[in-house]
């Protein structure tokens, strides 16, 4: 917990359970927080988020899913969901080259997504999903800093558990998703002195895609073979991001 004294005080906080290649709303999340919190803490579910996604193909949509082993407890937590086996990565890949091989930034996502499906001996979900998120907040110029939750204490119900967390890392607004608004009690938050600021998913604009008519929730590689760095024009966050690009070039 000693990292975290640094973190200044009243900055945006945004918690979420990792997933695997997840959607542009995931990433808007991210870049809308100062840290952002891994929350694999969390108990796996399966046929979730955590370990699979959408991609579009000349054949509609298509599942990409990473295999996890059985665990032999009840319940096992994200964290600890083991990858079963190496030959979804290859096949994963070979899925990913066949649907966007003709997106007009394909080479340029290619140079660093490739390696990643070729690390040797990637034994965690955990691992796996924080590498790609890693990987494709530098892509779009994110500079939130990731913690993951097993560096802080996890206490309460639900709701004071996420005011907790927000708490230590001296938040002084918790951005959350609109699904929270089912189990967050506000009390648990207005009496830390925290805010909740709901964000807000809709009115995304379209982005040329290939195959059939537009969907907007697949994976976010999908955006990024067809956009480039230009993809933060088409997400909640595009202005700063964009502006940031252009000085670059």
């Amino acid at each position: 917990m000693n990292r975290h004294t640094a973190f200044r005080k009243g900055q945006r906080v945004a918690i979420l359970q990792s997933n695997y290649i997840p959607w542009k709303g995931y990433f808007d999340l991210i870049a809308a927080s100062d840290t952002f919190v891994i929350y694999d803490q969390m108990q796996f579910t399966r046929e979730d988020w955590r370990n699979r996604n959408v991609i579009k193909t000349s054949n509609g949509l298509s599942w990409l899913t990473v295999p996890v082993r059985q665990s032999g407890r009840f319940g096992q937590r994200i964290c600890d969901a083991e990858i079963d086996g190496s030959i979804w990565a290859r096949k994963h890949w070979k899925s990913i080259e066949h649907a966007y091989r003709r997106a007009p930034h394909f080479n340029e996502v290619s140079e660093w997504l490739r390696p990643i499906y070729e690390v040797p001996d990637l034994t965690h979900l955990s691992l796996l999903n924080r590498m790609l998120i890693e990987s494709i907040c530098r892509f779009l110029g994110i500079t939130t800093v990731l913690v993951d939750s097993s560096e802080l204490l996890l206490l309460g119900n639900p709701s004071e558990r996420v005011a907790s967390i927000c708490e230590q890392l001296g938040a002084g607004s918790y951005v959350s998703g609109p699904a929270a608004r089912s189990y967050l009690n506000e009390s648990d938050f207005t009496r830390r002195g925290i805010a909740i600021d709901w964000f807000n998913y809709s009115g995304y604009p379209e982005y040329h895609q290939l195959w059939s008519s537009f969907a907007h929730n697949v994976s976010v590689l999908d955006l990024l073979f067809m956009c480039g760095t230009s993809a933060p024009l088409f997400m909640k966050f595009g202005a700063t991001a964009s502006a940031s690009f252009k000085s670059k070039e």
